[in-house]
Parts: C-alpha cells; structure tokens; sequence
C-alpha cells in the first residue's frame, strides 16, 4: 500500500512539474495589412531598349587622293558644311583648267562655224554655193554647239571633283574618330570611310515586345479591360543602368506592322528630347510603356513584398488567423507601390509591415493598414 501510496505522489510531482516548464503559447503577431480591391491602374510595361541617334552618317570619299589635313576635333558637334577633311587637290584643280581651257577652245570654234552659215546663207540664196556646202556648214556649226555642252559639262563635273577635295560634314552633328590619318590614300572607287556623325538631339529609343504580348494588349482593349488615352499617345520614360531616370518623357512614334519571323517580336519606337546630350547613341536602357489604364488592376505597397531569384512574394493573412506566403507575378513599379499582374484576388488580405518577423503559419493580429494612394501617370509637363 505504501508502495503505491509512494508512485502516486511521485507521478503527480512529475505532472506539477512538467506544467511548469511548458510556457504558454505566444500572442499573435500585430501586423498592418491592406485588403485587395480592383481599381484603375496605369498599365505598364517594362522593356529594355538601345538609344539611337535620329539621324547618322558616314563621311567617305568621293574623290581619289591623298589626305592633307584634318579640319575638325574628333568628339565635337559640327555643323552641316563645316570642312572636315582636306584632300590634295592639285591634280584636280589642273583638270579643272585643263577642261576650261577645252570649253573656251570649243567656244571659239562654234562661234567660228557659226560665223561660216551666216556667210553662207546669201551664198546659198544666189545659187553661188551649193546646198550640200550650205548644209555641211550647218552641220559643223550644230557639232560645235554641241561640242561646248559636252565640255561645259565636263567642266561642270571637274569642278565637282574639285570641290570633293575639301570632304564637308553633310548633316549637323557629333562627329566621331577620324577613320584616316594625313597622309592616307583614299579612293573614290571604294568609299573610303572617313568618319561618322551622328545627330542625338531628339533620340531614337528601340524596343522589341513580344507578339503575344501585343495580342494580349488589344484583347484587353477589345474586353473594354483595358482603356487607351485619348489622344492616343503612348508616354515612356527611361531609367538607365545604376537606376537613375531620366526626367524628361518620350513618346512612341513607330509601331510595326509586322511580327519578325526570327524573334517572334514586334518593333516599336520612341522619340526623346535630349537636349544635354545625357542620351547617348548605344546606350542600354529600361523603358517603362504607360499603354492606357486597367479598368480592374491590383496594386500592393513596395514594402509588402518579398523579392527573391524566383521573384516576388507576399505574406496573406488566411482565415485562421495565419500567414502564408504567396509567390506573385509583379509588373511595374510606380512610385511605391508594385502593380500585381497575378497571384491575388480581390479579398486577400497582405501584410505590410512586420514581415521580417514572419514565418509561413505563424499566427497574427490583422490591423487595417492606413490607405495609401493607387499610382498614376503624372504628366510630363508636371513632373
């Protein structure tokens, strides 16, 4: 008896003790949270793009001869005329009077023949010569007219050549590297290239979108999902490779009628002021489209997303009262606020603050975030 007397006292001393150290359970997390509601949204897309010059040319040669002097500072703005190159120009400036020399030669001799018919017209008249030297002189009076056209126009074309020696900048510009140096034979026959130049102010922007995307876009359009501007412009602001933008707006001028075969994509184009010149011609840069608003789209705090290598995710609160994490598609980050193009619905219920503290299943206290406003396209002319 005293034996189980003993075991009975022993195993309620091990139940006090096991409750002691078990700690209760602990209280819910405070989070802020902001439910999910459809509402318009810009749409945007991100593309990347390469920066263009609007215009740009290849200075070559169109005479055959021996550099003399470089007339410019490479890297500088020139203007359309300025010299650029000189080329040796004494050979042709001797053909040039050569066939002076033969024009005012052919000249005198059809003044002479023309001096013969108006001799030989009375002539002609008085039975004194007879037709056939009347029409021979006529003949050689035409040859000779036509022989001043030949070699004024020869002359024409000397003085050309002649010209050609000094090579001018054909458009305004930033003219590049010197492709020759003085003392180089350039030729006529094979376009020696001399330089570039290249016009920056405006910029071209280039970008390539997915066929299926621009399917996807005039499907939204034609559902009445997706709602264009007005004027029907299309406004895309860059941002370059550390992340900074850049503060002036562009606007889409080119737009393919035709998907490229290789890449299954369209091409588009936009045009940028750039009057300080920041844009420059191959420069890598991200574009973000703002192609009308969505009627029903889902915006979510910056902060209340997880970014990773698989993307983003976000922390919903379920109906017991605890979190579960929740992989997103993101589109374009306005302000700060991401748009979500999948992985939500109307309803849910994300956290936005505490959310290093959080784990999936942990339990929390939902508290309703303050509101915060849904981004929207400001307009250039107000930025």
């Amino acid at each position: 008896m005293s034996r189980c007397f003993t075991a009975l006292l022993a195993l309620l001393a091990f139940a006090g003790c096991s409750g002691r150290n078990d700690p209760p359970p602990p209280p819910p997390l405070p989070v802020e949270v902001v439910t999910i509601a459809p509402q318009a949204v810009p749409n945007v897309i991100e593309l990347p793009g390469r920066v263009e010059p609007v215009r740009m040319a290849e200075v070559r040669a169109r005479v055959t001869g021996i550099v003399q002097r470089r007339l410019y500072v490479e890297g500088t703005d020139v203007q359309a005329g300025q010299p650029l190159f000189l080329i040796d120009p004494r050979e042709l400036r001797a053909t040039f009077a050569q066939t002076r020399a033969s024009l005012e030669r052919a000249k005198a001799t059809a003044a002479n023949a023309r001096a013969v018919v108006e001799r030989y017209k009375p002539l002609v008249a008085e039975n004194a010569i007879s037709s056939q030297e009347y029409d021979a002189a006529l003949a050689a009076a035409r040859e000779a007219e036509a022989n001043v056209a030949q070699t004024r126009a020869q002359l024409e074309a000397a003085s050309l050549q002649l010209n050609y020696t000094t090579v001018r900048a054909p458009i305004a510009g930033r003219a590049g590297r010197a492709e020759v140096t003085e003392g180089a034979l350039v030729s006529q026959t094979e376009g020696t290239l001399l330089t570039r130049i290249e016009q920056s102010q405006p910029v071209y922007v280039n970008f390539a979108q997915a066929a299926t995307e621009v399917l996807a876009l005039r499907r939204a359009v034609s559902s009445g999902r997706l709602a264009l501007d007005e004027n029907g412009r299309v406004e895309v602001r860059l941002s370059f490779a550390d992340g900074s933008e850049y503060p002036i707006s562009g606007y889409i001028n080119f737009l393919a009628l035709s998907v490229d075969e290789e890449t299954g994509t369209v091409d588009l184009r936009a045009e940028f002021p750039n009057p300080t010149g920041v844009l420059l011609p191959g420069e890598f840069v991200r574009a973000k489209l703002f192609i009308g608003q969505l009627k029903e789209g889902i915006t979510i705090p910056q902060r209340a997303v997880v970014l990773s290598e698989r993307g983003g995710s976000v922390f919903v609160v379920d109906r017991t009262g605890a979190v579960a994490n929740r992989p997103i598609r993101l589109g374009a980050l306005i302000g700060d606020r991401w748009i979500v193009e999948d992985g939500l619905k109307p309803g849910d219920k994300v956290v936005v603050s505490n959310i290093q503290k959080l784990r999936p299943g942990v339990a929390v206290k939902p508290i309703n975030a303050a509101p915060s406003n849904v981004p929207r396209v400001v307009p250039a002319k107000e930025r």
